[in-house]
């Protein structure tokens, strides 16, 4: 979740080893790439797998892929730092439901380092015929393709969030799909300078409104928005959907699910070169000897690297990065709600975020939850998702009923969700925290009927 200004690519142009874009029309910044002379050495063969299935689904459907052509797509902005792939972005569509859902996923890395995680657009066939497309990824020649695939227009693009690297693909892939109408969330906004939608080729784009029924999918999908008061430098929005045919629930970044092995479209190189002992490795080694070790190509290594990719993204600087597995396999496999946004997000906002989650229970009978990152679709009950935001009764007064022990409790016992977290892998987030806190960035954690 990153808010920043930024300008991308509108048109992609395909590339080939050695690349020379003489007459390409893609702009960067207002400038034109023509001219520019890149020399891309091909990636690696990916993981060893023919079939991509995804985690906690009941299902095991077959990954789709073209070759490697079409995957070129430039973007180097975002804030703190920019995110990733620069050049090259790898596709994978999914078919979570036979003939009515489909998931599209491309890498995410952060920065110039060897962390990345996957995001995920979600398009919804609906009774229309149309295509619904929720929080588009970049538009490369080979996801367009992948789209169309489908056989059916686009009929509209969502963006749920506020959030940047969301915001970022939605022009760009409005260009694509000309026809098509943008609805974004409410109360956007951009750090460290609010700009509007036009800046990042937003245009004509309407308004989500919560619970709307006015919207033409309304028969198909229901909505809720998340729009809470001011957590620092701008509020936190995001809007859930229920596909009332499949009682599937779509969220962005309210809660997610680590699978144990990675995502498909992470590539190996940077599995491997998570695994190294780097600097960040001896940083976070609990003060033990970090020895230098020639990391080889296999399971062990691609699963190490994993391991320590999810436990940065989570916590930014973890407690053991030598030895990731003890605090991996308590943060794998059940449904949370990510530390950062529990910590900077939702703990500052309880009564906000309860409504909204208590509003989700009340009228939305679902089944399995697709985020935008991590894995998905997740086989998971309302009170699998209630036992995710338990941590929520420590922030609220007695103005809100404890949500009841037993359920929370069942849920946690089973493994299928939790919201406690390793207290030393905390450390480094609440101390960033209370930093922000101490700036202005981010409000005081509320006190509530425990503290």
């Amino acid at each position: 979740m990153v808010a920043t200004i930024s300008v991308s690519c509108p048109n992609s142009t395909l590339l080939k080893n050695p690349i020379y874009l003489k007459h390409s029309s893609s702009n960067f910044y207002g400038s034109s790439l023509k001219g520019l002379s890149l020399n891309l050495k091909p990636r690696q063969q990916r993981r060893d797998s023919t079939n991509f299935v995804v985690a906690s689904s009941s299902t095991s459907p077959s990954a789709t892929t073209s070759n490697s052509n079409g995957r070129f797509y430039f973007n180097i902005t975002g804030f703190p730092f920019p995110l990733g792939p620069f050049l090259n972005r790898l596709t994978i569509r999914t078919e979570a439901l036979k003939g009515s859902i489909w998931l599209f996923e491309q890498e995410q890395a952060l920065g110039f380092s060897s962390v990345s995680t996957n995001i995920r657009m979600t398009v919804i066939k609906l009774k229309s015929g149309g295509l619904w497309v929720h929080a588009p990824i970049a538009p490369t020649d080979e996801c367009v393709q992948l789209i169309k695939e489908l056989g059916a227009p686009v009929e509209y693009i969502v963006l749920p969030t506020f959030a940047y690297e969301h915001k970022i693909f939605v022009g760009p892939f409005s260009r694509k799909f000309p026809r098509a109408q943008v609805w974004v969330a409410p109360r956007q906004w951009s750090w460290p300078l609010n700009l509007p939608l036009e800046f990042f080729g937003i245009f004509r784009a309407r308004t989500l409104k919560d619970e709307d029924l006015s919207t033409p999918w309304a028969s198909d999908i229901e909505q809720k928005v998340l729009s809470s008061p001011e957590v620092g430098i701008g509020p936190y929005v995001e809007v859930a959907f229920y596909h009332k045919p499949s009682r599937t629930l779509l969220v962005t970044d309210a809660v997610i699910f680590v699978s144990r092995q990675p995502p498909e479209c992470i590539n190996k190189e940077s599995l491997l070169a998570s695994a190294k002992n780097g600097l960040a490795v001896k940083i976070l080694s609990k003060g033990k000897e970090v020895p230098y070790e020639p990391v080889v190509d296999n399971k062990r290594n691609l699963q190490k690297g994993w391991e320590r990719m999810v436990l940065q993204i989570l916590f930014l600087g973890p407690s053991n990065l030598l030895e990731p597995n003890a605090s991996f396999e308590q943060m794998s496999e059940k449904l949370i709600v990510s530390p950062i946004v529990k910590t900077l997000v939702f703990s500052k906002v309880p009564e906000k975020v309860r409504d909204w989650v208590d509003s989700i229970l009340r009228d939305w009978k679902f089944r399995r939850i697709i985020p935008a990152h991590f894995a998905a679709p997740i086989n998971a009950s309302r009170s699998d998702f209630r036992a995710a935001f338990g941590f929520l009764d420590e922030f609220l007064d007695d103005r809100y009923d404890a949500w009841p022990s037993l359920f929370l409790l069942f849920s946690s016992i089973k493994g299928k969700a939790a919201s406690y977290f390793p207290p030393d892998d905390m450390r480094t987030l609440s101390s960033l925290d209370q930093f922000l806190v101490s700036v202005g960035a981010v409000k005081k954690t509320v006190s509530g009927r425990k503290r």
